[in-house]
């Protein structure tokens, strides 16, 4: 048996020098890509009365334009550490190298999260809409006062029921700076008042982070969970759910019971759903989300109304069907709800300068008998109701709405129609 046969030729061993040329053909087509990376002024098509704000723009164009360079000439300085310095490891070099790569996708990451805002205000009709409610949310983080420097907001929709925010200032992929808050709103409540209810929420997280709200409140809760041991538990949930608390309230101020009609329209859903605690969640779950909203609504707007829609949401979801030890909780928390909604409208943390968290919204021109008189003196003269706030216009729309002297095609045409004149407003003033 004679030996086997050994192959007639002899691949050539890989060498450094052939990873380095690959790193470096790597980098460069990477630096080919980092050039699609364009400018949205270029590539996006869009109405004047559909675009963000000016400062918006300028904004998110620094950011990513500084992205791209910096990037640049980190992937140059790799290309040139590489081909002069022949002595380093072709591993540490590959290391370089993947770190590139998770920069390079950190900046597309940043980039697709504002394509997203920008792209739809190419479309028809919603790209106007869009930009008047950019109008909206600036004008819910107004408060009565200078108390902060407010940033730019800018809206998107996306499918779903629910609303999102990432609020500016907090850190982007990579850890750069938001430059501006991004407000994500369903697209299935467009258009009705219900999308205030949602898109004010999400302003609420932002205003509340200004301001510092949820460290300076959480201490006394944690001291009223102290203090009153036969509630504790309920103090405690409170203190896990102020974020979205306060949201909810921030919404309540500033348009009144269309935030409570347009919440129970979100959290609609089958009773096991609605009764349902999951440990740890910052959301209150739906029942007592809506009670409290409802008893915030009843402590800033006194009327009624709130307690025939606290009636109705009962009825919808009675709670004679749930666990005892459920209803028991139950109770306790809707025992001290008008506790916490007087605490919380009556803290006075530092930012606010001495005033109240009640003081520094518009309530005295948003209660409900106004909002009523308001509405009908915009049915015999309709072009007031321009000159009107965007909150109050929110406000008396959604309070007309509840009060059934607004049919849904009225409320349509109406919002429609106010959300065109703010964008187009938006150039005018600018």
């Amino acid at each position: 048996m004679g030996q086997a046969r050994q192959p007639d030729y002899h691949p050539r061993g890989v060498t450094s020098e052939d990873g380095r040329l690959l790193l470096i053909a790597e980098a460069e087509a990477l630096l080919m890509r980092l050039q699609q990376v364009q400018p949205f002024e270029w590539t996006m098509p869009m109405a004047m009365a559909a675009a963000p704000s000016s400062e918006a723009l300028r904004k998110i164009h620094l950011l990513i334009k500084v992205g791209r360079e910096q990037l640049r000439k980190r992937v140059l300085q790799f290309i040139q550490v590489i081909q002069n310095d022949r002595s380093r490891p072709i591993h540490t070099c590959q290391s370089a190298y993947s770190i590139l790569k998770l920069q390079f996708n950190s900046l597309l990451d940043q980039f697709d999260i504002f394509a997203d805002v920008v792209n739809q205000r190419s479309e028809h009709d919603t790209g106007v809409w869009i930009s008047g409610l950019d109008v909206f949310a600036r004008d819910a983080l107004r408060l009565n006062d200078d108390y902060y420097e407010a940033p730019e907001l800018v809206c998107y929709l996306d499918r779903g029921h629910g609303a999102a925010i990432r609020r500016a200032r907090t850190r982007l992929p990579g850890g750069k700076e938001n430059p501006v808050a991004i407000i994500r709103v369903p697209r299935e409540r467009m258009v009705g008042s219900g999308i205030g209810s949602s898109l004010v929420h999400e302003v609420g997280h932002q205003g509340a982070a200004l301001l510092g709200l949820i460290p300076s409140l959480k201490p006394l809760l944690e001291q009223k969970a102290m203090a009153e041991p036969t509630r504790q538990t309920a103090w405690k949930l409170y203190e896990l759910w102020i974020s979205e608390i306060l949201s909810d309230v921030w919404s309540v101020a500033t348009i009144g019971i269309s935030a409570t009609t347009g919440l129970i329209n979100v959290v609609s859903l089958p009773s096991y759903f609605v009764f349902r605690m999951p440990d740890g969640d910052p959301h209150p779950f739906p029942w007592i989300r809506v009670k409290i909203s409802l008893a915030f609504g009843r402590a800033l707007y006194p009327d009624p109304q709130w307690d025939r829609l606290e009636s109705l949401w009962e009825q919808m979801y009675p709670t004679n069907a749930i666990k005892p030890a459920q209803r028991d909780l139950l109770r306790v928390l809707s025992k001290t709800l008008p506790h916490f909604a007087q605490l919380v409208l009556n803290h006075r943390p530092t930012s606010l300068h001495g005033e109240a968290f009640r003081e520094v919204f518009p309530i005295a021109t948003r209660q409900p008998g106004q909002l009523r008189r308001l509405h009908r003196l915009w049915q015999q003269q309709p072009d007031a109701i321009y000159k009107a706030r965007p909150g109050l216009v929110f406000a008396t729309v959604g309070q007309a709405r509840s009060d059934s002297a607004m049919s849904p095609d009225e409320e349509n045409r109406l919002l429609t129609q106010v959300l065109r004149q703010w964008a187009l407003m938006k150039i005018v003033n600018h």
